[in-house]
């Protein structure tokens, strides 16, 4: 007799479209015109700049200025650390049956693919790119996904107090110009100057997201944000707790910024810098959170064409991400249109709702035609080598949040 062969476990692809859960979608979808508000400001040139705001200005600018600093800057990144990690822990979950080391491996090549991207990304349009150190985030992190709640939880308190502590890092009281690989004077500049900085921002980046990405891997075992009925109280107090409390830790930082308030002195702005920062972890939850109990009240409602739109960018939240850099290149670098020095803070904020917009109707296009986001399918053939979407989503309805 012939001894069969036990069959090696498959690679369990990505969830079906239709499967998809709305509340992560909504939020990713969300944070994209977050980050597009929290990116574009730092373009701006001007005689004098405080955390990437030219200093001076009143009125709608003034305005302006306050709602970024209170409501996006410093809470749009740690939402994205949360849906990372939350994601990374649904992969894992899912991959299980194939064995710790085939899962570290699995999360390893997405690992490579978002450092490629990212790098590449960096040098090509915008130096700010975060893919690829939440790249390396996940070579290390993918050791985490198998840790124990208590010690992933000690390990984002940990990180949060290291946030917590005086300094002068945060980039909410940085009085320092647009850097050279931000504006490139020419492409010789961009090529050469773009590949250290780069590498540098990638390494340390990871730093900063620690808490909100061991946060996320905690959530997504517990599918919270995907059963949001389940987990309507824990999802109520984080709202009611983590945003009020990113609104009131940000003040400071932002009354100054507006010029309601005069600068302080260094030590006192290296209090305030990190002040700013670590409420925006609690707030980056929060908003996570209050978009997960609003996808609650959603799903079950009558047609919701706009939810959809918002719900299909976040599922392409990676091809929309790179496709704002793409109008920040055109509009901002001195060879090309050069227009930091021209507009306002108001004006800026108009161009990154205008870009989020359009990449909202970008993936509506997309998902109409049930076309998935091209960097995502790239990412996806790296992370579970297949070159063809599964039965279920080839031919399927595409609904997202369904």
């Amino acid at each position: 007799m012939t001894a069969q062969k036990t069959p090696t476990p498959q690679t369990q692809g990505p969830v079906p479209v239709v499967s998809r859960a709305l509340g992560p979608d909504l939020a990713r979808g969300v944070m994209l015109l977050c980050i597009a508000l929290a990116n574009s400001h730092y373009f701006l040139r001007a005689p004098s700049v405080l955390g990437g705001y030219p200093q001076g200005t009143d009125g709608l600018d003034a305005a302006v200025t306050w709602f970024i600093a209170t409501f996006v800057d410093g809470r749009a990144f740690p939402m994205f650390g949360l849906l990372f990690g939350y994601g990374v822990a649904r992969i894992a979950a899912r991959q299980e049956r194939l064995g710790p080391r085939a899962v570290r491996r699995l999360l390893w090549r997405r690992s490579a693919g978002l450092v490629v991207v990212g790098f590449l990304h960096a040098v090509l349009l915008y130096v700010g790119d975060i893919l690829a150190a939440y790249g390396v985030l996940l070579f290390f992190g993918a050791w985490l996904v198998r840790w124990p709640d208590r010690r992933l939880l000690i390990t984002a308190g940990v990180f949060f107090a290291l946030g917590a502590l005086p300094g002068d890092g945060s980039l909410s009281i940085s009085a320092d110009p647009p850097h050279v690989t931000m504006l490139p004077p020419d492409l010789l500049t961009m090529l050469t100057a773009r590949p250290a900085i780069s590498a540098y921002v990638a390494l340390l980046g990871p730093l900063g997201f620690a808490a909100p990405f061991a946060l996320g891997l905690w959530a997504g075992r517990r599918r919270i944000l995907e059963q949001p009925d389940r987990h309507r109280t824990l999802l109520r107090v984080t709202a009611a707790v983590g945003i009020p409390a990113a609104v009131l830790g940000a003040q400071p930082v932002a009354l100054v910024l507006a010029g309601a308030v005069g600068v302080p002195d260094r030590p006192t702005l290296e209090l305030l810098g990190p002040l700013h920062d670590t409420t925006g972890v609690l707030g980056g939850c929060g908003y996570a959170a209050l978009l997960c109990l609003v996808a609650l009240r959603l799903d079950a409602g009558p047609s919701r064409p706009l939810v959809d739109a918002i719900a299909a960018t976040g599922q392409r939240s990676m091809t929309c991400y790179l496709a704002q850099s793409v109008v920040w290149t055109v509009a901002f670098t001195p060879f090309l249109l050069d227009l930091s020095g021209t507009l306002t803070v108001a004006s800026t904020a108009l161009l990154a709702t205008t870009t989020w917009l359009a990449t909202v109707a970008l993936a509506e296009t997309m998902r109409r035609t049930g076309h998935r986001g091209p960097f995502e399918v790239l990412l996806r053939r790296v992370t579970y080598r297949r070159t063809a979407p599964a039965p279920s989503e080839a031919g399927a309805p595409v609904r997202p949040g369904g």
